[in-house]
This record gives structure tokens, sequence and C-alpha cells, in this order.
């Protein structure tokens, strides 16, 4: 079975950074729209950002916009996710997941997404 792994999680005080990692060990992610989703106790699963299989389009969230920042290496066939300004709503399991369908762009439905991972655990707490 295809899947991604995510790394990168932690606890962190408010303010504080984290980057997470989205790679695949069995396939390529060269043409395929990455997403980023969490979800938190309670609630649904939610996207956070996304980026385009060139790393040309992208989207975010608007709770997000302006403190993280996706970026692809397909070299390294990862996907970065730089989370700045951390506030203590986005504690939540981050997960990664694969976009179906051709990736020039990418949205956040997630019945389209698949080969999600098991995802990383981000705790925004002092």
């Amino acid at each position: 079975q295809l899947q991604l792994v995510e790394s990168g999680g932690g606890l962190v005080l408010p303010g504080g950074s984290l980057r997470l990692s989205c790679t695949a060990s069995r396939f390529t992610l060269d043409y395929y729209a990455i997403g980023w989703f969490r979800q938190a106790p309670g609630k649904e699963r939610e996207g956070v950002s996304c980026i385009s299989s060139s790393g040309g389009a992208t989207n975010y969230a608007d709770s997000v916009k302006g403190r993280f920042t996706i970026s692809r290496d397909n070299a390294k066939n990862t996907v970065y996710l730089q989370m700045n300004s951390l506030k203590p709503e986005d504690t939540a399991v981050y997960y990664c997941a694969v976009q179906g369908g051709y990736g020039s762009n990418c949205h956040f439905r997630k019945t389209e997404y698949g080969s999600w991972g098991q995802g990383t655990q981000v705790t925004v707490s002092s």
C-alpha cells in the first residue's frame, strides 16, 4: 500500500515554529499535488495548505495565511510545511495526502485525496 510519512511534529510554545515534512518511500511525488490537513480532537479534518505538482500553485486556509508556508523539493521527494507564529488553536494531528487527478492545481476536497500518512502531532502550549 502506497502511503506518505509525516514527521517534524512536537510540543512548541505559542509564537514558536515547526517544520513538518511529508515524504514517500515507494513512489515519486513529482506528478502529484500534495495537501496538508489537520484534525483536532472532536473536530473534522480540515485542509491547511496544498501545493501543485510543480510548486507553482499553493492554497492556504484563512486561519493560517501569513503564518504557514508550503513548499516542495521534488529532488528529495518531500513536501514541507513551515509553521510560524503558532497558536494553541493550531494544536492537532497533521496529515499529508496525495491529491487525485492532474496536479496542476490543488484544493481541499478530502474525498479526492488518498495515500494518507499516519499523521504527526503538533501541540502548541505554554
